[in-house]
């Protein structure tokens, strides 16, 4: 109980008791009058504002309109009658909870309206209660302005952020059933085409053993080399299948530049943090692909790789003191640049060419919002 209660403080801080003070205060406002009468009507008015308030969060379509009108009319004569005008507070932060834009509007605007020229008229009649009181209606006049709004924006905001979810849920999706139909594929034309060839060699090696031992001894000699070369091609399709971590990536290229007896540099952290491996897999192959064209193309002797991560995106540069070859060679499918932009594209990344002193490409992938989320949670 008391964790759930703590969960409880944590997540909506001093908000609950706020809402309380707010709707217990109608009540002292209500007994300051001498009249029994009034004191009857500012407490039925009170419960009724309630009862259609929770009515009015859970209509929808026309009976919005109605709902809200009416207690736009209930708290406007708190306003005049008992200078209470915190209603218009409540009616405030529903606004903002309106789904339809139109009816947002109208209703913002109608309520901003009758609000104002009901706390203009208090103040000139001097309404003594009213004026003891005037910092407030002002804080709340205020809230009545950008309150709305500001609930509207983080409601659509997050209604953005949730089909932008689904989106990528998606193209996820779509993702794994290319993948699924390319693994297919490339069964079938490596495996395929092989266990024919072999199947068929076994059946003629079986009909020769007999007739001509020494033909079908070099048919099962193919038949045993088409098998390993069929699992070769194999195991390489699954290596290629597997993620790419840019920590590995990082190794291999060590490897190749020491090879090409070019001096490498790198800074910055090589784990990343809140992206998906789908993320970090594009990435290490965008660089796998601009160091080969640093050793193949560029003629450097020196290269250098910084990888920066912000709380918004990585970035990871990479620079040689080598020679560009020109346009022709950047807009050339060997080259690969076109690839790599290909494939930041697809996760919202980009790719930034600078061929002044050498040649620097700058890479930026964002961080997946999602993966951070889950990161906190843990």
């Amino acid at each position: 109980m008391v964790k759930k209660y703590l969960s409880f403080q944590k997540s909506n801080g001093i908000a609950p008791y706020i809402w309380t003070v707010l709707s217990i205060l109608p009540f002292y406002f209500i007994f300051q009058t001498s009249s029994t009468t009034r004191i009857i009507v500012g407490i039925l008015l009170t419960l009724i504002f309630f009862i259609l308030y929770r009515i009015a969060f859970i209509s929808k379509g026309w009976p919005v309109y109605l709902w809200t009108l009416i207690l736009i009319g209930i708290s406007v004569t708190a306003t005049s009658l008992f200078s209470y005008v915190y209603f218009a507070f409540f009616l405030a932060y529903f606004l903002g909870n309106i789904k339809d834009r139109l009816a947002f509007f109208i209703l913002y605007f109608i309520h901003l309206l009758s609000t104002s020229i009901s706390i203009n008229y208090n103040i000139v009649v001097h309404e003594k209660l009213f004026v003891q009181q005037l910092p407030f209606v002002i804080i709340i006049w205020v809230s009545m302005i950008l309150l709305p709004f500001s609930i509207y924006n983080r409601k659509e905001r997050g209604q953005l952020e949730e089909k932008l979810e689904d989106a990528n849920k998606r193209i996820a999706e779509l993702v794994k059933l290319e993948e699924r139909q390319r693994i297919a594929r490339d069964l079938h034309d490596i495996l395929g085409q092989k266990l024919s060839l072999i199947g068929l060699k076994a059946d003629l090696a079986g009909k020769l053993i007999s007739k001509n031992p020494d033909q079908a001894e070099m048919e099962l000699k193919d038949v045993q080399k088409t098998a390993r070369t069929a699992l070769s091609e194999v195991r390489k399709l699954v290596a290629s299948m597997r993620g790419i971590r840019l920590k590995d990536e990082l190794l291999r290229i060590k490897q190749i530049t020491e090879a090409a007896e070019i001096q490498l540099e790198i800074e910055g952290a090589n784990t990343l943090k809140y992206i998906s491996l789908l993320t970090e897999n594009i990435l290490s192959m965008c660089l796998k692909e601009a160091v080969n064209n640093v050793v193949k193309h560029s003629g450097a002797k020196k290269c250098s790789i910084s990888v920066e991560q912000s709380w918004k995106e990585v970035t990871l540069t990479i620079r040689d003191n080598g020679k560009f070859k020109g346009e022709k060679d950047l807009l050339t499918e060997g080259h690969g640049l076109i690839g790599m932009k290909e494939r930041l594209e697809f996760i919202n990344g980009s790719l930034d060419l600078l061929t002044n002193k050498g040649t620097t490409l700058v890479i930026r992938v964002p961080n997946d919002a999602k993966t951070a989320k889950e990161e906190e949670r843990k």
